[in-house]
């Protein structure tokens, strides 16, 4: 065995060794392969790693992918000592949350989030595009839909059951794609997998996980259903080999992103210089590090994709295509006409081209472009960005959506209380939209329909109605004393 003493004699950039889960590593030669760039690495010269490496890759990545001459053995544990470590790692910060019975709501999961993420992890989940209007309008427009409720109805028994893509789930949601998941619990994007199975709805696993593909398949139970969600790399051989792996791994649907040929600017992300690993994914090496998590992880997709690749995609796939990103009538005119199985309509979270309209404003058009073009009914439309509340799940039904996706919210309930807090959000959506369908006077989710709701001012922007608990949540940027730098 390797005592630490002789680990941290190697400290060097021309001699670096490192320990990962007990093991020792020479990485002084891989540090010009290493995806993430040297300078991670760096930071653990003659240092353990584990921590670190934990909430970016799975535990056997060492094994399966690092040449086996630079395994040097084991370390010594008698030798191991408090200062193993580097004291620059950012680590969640430790407070008394409140009781997660106490949680009411997916706004109060944000707050808890706000404060025991690290300033990083936070920037990467809650930025969006330049001033973030478009990630404030995403909320902003369900408040202008209003509801038309019926009375004397028998709604004793409601059921939010339905069917999504073939699939029966619990509720008209799933788990949207995001990346990153480690930055907020140490089991990742697994933590989501799991409350999925256990509430009976779809997740779609990012292409950018920080878990493996094999662990989020493996962490599902049998009868759970996954699809996922792919960023379009330049070459193509990488594109079809993540597609051929993930639907030999069961994957029910592929969900393409088509509205990041080039990453907007998250601004508050890219205050917070990215410091971290990033996934194994893709393979990225010229990654830029001064712009934010966002930019440090995406140089690998394809700017050129256009509507002539759906041909090549759909001809290596062999589950239902869903275009994720369609932001307009037409192209859902087109999505329809290119014989796609679905689409998503989004703006990224409010995180690409800011002032774009939101997702369910654009819902109410692709709808109505579609009955015009006699193609309603051709595909499954879904919509993500801004649902917060069982009523607005409500609301996009009744704009034509067959279901609708999450992502932040559950990314907040996961790091603030893992598991159990991803199925209280989930619960709590079930709670209000059971509610909501009793006052609304339907028992079932099919009988949701435009007549429900009053929509002539959702293009109003300039109807604005103040919402203090969304409010309470939006950051604005501060400015530090200079007595206190």
């Amino acid at each position: 065995m390797i005592s630490f003493k002789e680990v941290s004699l190697h400290n060097k950039r021309d001699d670096c060794w490192v320990i990962i889960h007990g093991q020792v590593y020479n990485l002084t030669e891989f540090l010009n392969e290493h995806p993430g760039g040297s300078k991670v690495i760096l930071k653990f010269k003659g240092l353990d790693a584990t921590t670190e490496f934990e909430k970016f890759h799975p535990k056997d990545m060492m094994d399966r992918f690092l040449k086996k001459e630079y395994h040097l053995g084991r370390i010594d544990p008698a030798t191991i000592t408090a200062d193993t470590t580097t004291d620059s790692i950012q680590t969640k910060a430790t407070y008394q949350l409140p009781p997660l019975s106490s949680i009411l709501n997916l706004y109060d999961f944000e707050n808890v989030a706000r404060v025991v993420l690290t300033p990083d992890a936070w920037a990467y989940y809650s930025s969006g595009g330049e001033n973030e209007l478009t990630l404030q309008e995403n909320q902003a427009a369900f408040k202008r839909i209003w509801f038309k409720p019926r009375v004397l109805v028998n709604v004793k028994e409601v059921s939010t059951s339905t069917t999504i893509m073939g699939t029966k789930s619990s509720l008209p949601l799933y788990i949207t794609a995001t990346a990153l998941g480690k930055l907020g619990h140490p089991e990742g994007e697994v933590v989501l997998t799991k409350a999925a199975g256990t509430k009976g709805i779809i997740q779609m696993i990012p292409t950018l996980a920080s878990c493996s593909l094999d662990e989020m398949i493996n962490a599902a139970v049998a009868s759970q259903t996954q699809w996922f969600q792919l960023y379009v790399n330049a070459d193509k051989k990488i594109t079809r080999n993540l597609i051929e792996r993930a639907q030999s791994k069961g994957v029910k649907a592929l969900c393409i992103t088509v509205d990041a040929p080039q990453l907007g600017r998250r601004e508050k992300d890219m205050r917070v210089k990215f410091e971290n690993d990033a996934p194994d994914v893709q393979g990225n090496r010229d990654m830029n590090r001064n712009q934010g998590a966002a930019r440090a992880i995406s140089g690998f997709i394809d700017p050129s994709l256009s509507w002539d690749d759906i041909p090549w995609l759909k001809s290596v796939s062999k589950v239902p295509i869903i275009l994720k990103g369609i932001q307009c009538g037409e192209d859902a005119v087109l999505a329809a006409k290119a014989g796609v199985q679905g689409i998503v309509i989004s703006n990224h979270g409010g995180r690409q081209l800011d002032t774009c309209r939101s997702a369910i404003e654009c819902l109410k058009e692709v709808m109505d472009d579609l009955r015009t073009a006699n193609l309603d009914g051709k595909m499954e439309i879904y919509i993500d960005g801004g649902i917060r509340r069982g009523s607005d799940i409500f609301k996009a039904l009744a704009l034509g959506a067959t279901a609708v996706g999450l992502g932040r919210p559950f990314l907040y309930a996961m790091s603030s209380y893992g598991q159990a807090g991803v199925e209280q959000a989930i619960d709590i959506l079930k709670e209000e939209l059971e509610m909501t369908m009793r006052l609304m006077g339907v028992t079932s989710i099919d009988q949701i329909n435009r007549k429900h709701i009053l929509d002539e001012n959702l293009s109003n922007r300039s109807t604005v109605i103040r919402d203090g608990l969304s409010e309470s949540v939006y950051e604005r940027m501060q400015v530090i004393p200079v007595s206190k730098l």
